[in-house]
């Protein structure tokens, strides 16, 4: 069986957090976000468009809400780059941008050893 080369320790996670919500950092200036919800439904609506991966971009809407955008992305193997799946129009590659996240807090759970850091 091939290892999964992707899978961290939860120390290594604990320490990504940590740097991402300032304890040991300057980056998530903007509030204190510290991970997203994504329903299940929703990825298998993303994986529904034929992908063969998923960009996740960070922004803030009108609300000052934090959001991760998601859009399917498809192997140039001429360019060896993943290109993203925008909407009609808008890029080479057809596809929705979908922003379907939670973010926490709210949708914490607060139980996690990655949640309880601060």
């Amino acid at each position: 069986m091939e290892e999964n080369v992707n899978i961290i320790t939860l120390q290594t996670a604990q320490n990504w957090a940590k740097k991402w919500r300032k304890i040991e950092g300057t980056y998530n200036a903007h509030h204190s976000l510290k991970a997203f919800f994504i329903p299940k439904e929703d990825i298998l609506e993303l994986l529904a468009e034929g992908i063969d991966g998923v960009r996740a971009y960070v922004g803030v809407d009108e609300n000052d809400k934090e959001k991760l955008m998601m859009v399917g992305t498809k192997h140039n193997t001429e360019t060896n780059i993943y290109e993203d799946m925008l909407p009609n129009g808008t890029g080479s590659l057809n596809g929705n941008i979908y922003d379907f996240t939670s973010p926490c807090p709210h949708m914490c759970d607060p139980k996690s050893a990655l949640y309880k850091l601060d």
